[in-house]
């Protein structure tokens, strides 16, 4: 089986996923080739998993200060160029796309009546999830992204044929340095954030950025963006301050660490993840910045790791089988094996 699969570049978290599913779709036999949308190509990295890819623009949303910046966003996309690009992709040969919620091979497949499978976060807001209108939001991703079966992953499956998360396990043994915190909040500026942390002199804070080499300044680390320093600075950390997304929220969670989010404002699915994560008692969420809600997090006691069954495998397997099982079917199977998160 050779497949064409799509990926949504704008944020990390799609990446990663597709980097968890690429070594588990070669175990099960299939050929796969990539195409990258959303970022420009020279912004990305540490992309060895997927060969000789593609890149395509896309559509993306310009996201800045903690807050989806719409009239930025309507300026820099193209949904014309998109509809070209669509219509250009030669599809002949492939057996199948999937997408992780990429629109330019979503909207291809459809054009070209190949068969689709949509792997990403966002086909889980297609079903009623808590925190946010489902009527409306499922009917802007299909328009975004359309697909023939939607695979949607989430921290709980509300009775809906949604899988657990698709992440790989911790890449390294989990610890607890109780004074280390990671922070990843890309949208902010550098000397806001460390306004923000240098006051919380007994904790070391792990500051993920856009700097090329990194640096100290107090008790705060400045760190080039970097996935094995990432992870492995996540593996030792108490906790994790961040906004909504979806993927490391997840592997934080794994991991047996706190999260403190603060979701980005206009950004629906991260405020439906907020809701969510609110709703279970996984994170502590705060609408703004707010010092003492902060210090009351950092005092916490450390969560227990939240069990998640190998999906990839699970779904690489299903994929390889042409997608025989159904998506209620699948969603029961491995719910069944990860018996901490339901």
């Amino acid at each position: 089986m050779r497949v064409l699969y799509g990926v949504q570049a704008t944020g990390n978290g799609h990446i990663t996923r597709a980097r968890v599913m690429a070594p588990a779709l070669v175990r099960a036999g299939v050929e796969v080739d990539y195409l990258f949308s959303g970022r420009p190509a020279d912004q990305l990295f540490n992309m060895e998993p997927f060969g000789d890819y593609q890149t395509r623009q896309g559509l993306t949303f310009v996201q800045r200060d903690g807050q989806v910046k719409v009239l930025e966003t309507l300026r820099k996309n193209n949904p014309l160029r998109c509809w070209k690009d669509a219509g250009e992709l030669d599809l002949s040969g492939y057996d199948r796309v999937i997408t992780d919620f990429e629109p330019v091979t979503a909207w291809a497949a459809k054009r070209q009546k190949v068969p689709s499978v949509g792997i990403a976060h966002q086909y889980a807001l297609c079903y009623p999830i808590p925190g946010h209108n489902y009527h409306l939001l499922s009917r802007l991703i299909q328009l975004f992204a359309p697909v023939d079966t939607a695979i949607g992953v989430h921290w709980h499956h509300f009775d809906y044929p949604v899988l657990p998360p698709l992440i790989q396990p911790p890449l390294f043994e989990p610890t607890v340095e109780a004074d280390k915190v990671l922070v990843y909040l890309p949208l902010n500026p550098v000397p806001e954030l460390e306004v923000r942390f240098s006051v919380f002199e007994d904790h070391r804070f792990y500051i993920y950025c856009g700097i090329d080499e990194p640096y100290q300044r107090g008790n705060l680390y400045f760190m080039p963006f970097s996935r094995e320093g990432f992870q492995q600075d996540l593996s030792s950390c108490s906790g994790v301050v961040t906004h909504c997304g979806f993927g490391l929220i997840s592997e934080a969670l794994q991991c047996g660490k706190k999260v403190f989010s603060m979701p980005i404002k206009g950004q629906v699915e991260q405020l439906s993840n907020a809701h969510v994560l609110a709703k279970l008692g996984l994170a502590t969420i705060a609408k703004d910045y707010d010092e003492s809600l902060l210090l009351s997090w950092l005092a916490l006691d450390q969560p227990e790791p939240r069990v998640t069954p190998d999906v990839a495998s699970h779904l690489a397997a299903w994929i390889a089988n042409n997608c025989c099982e159904s998506p209620a079917e699948l969603a029961k199977r491995l719910w069944q094996q990860d018996i901490a998160s339901v």
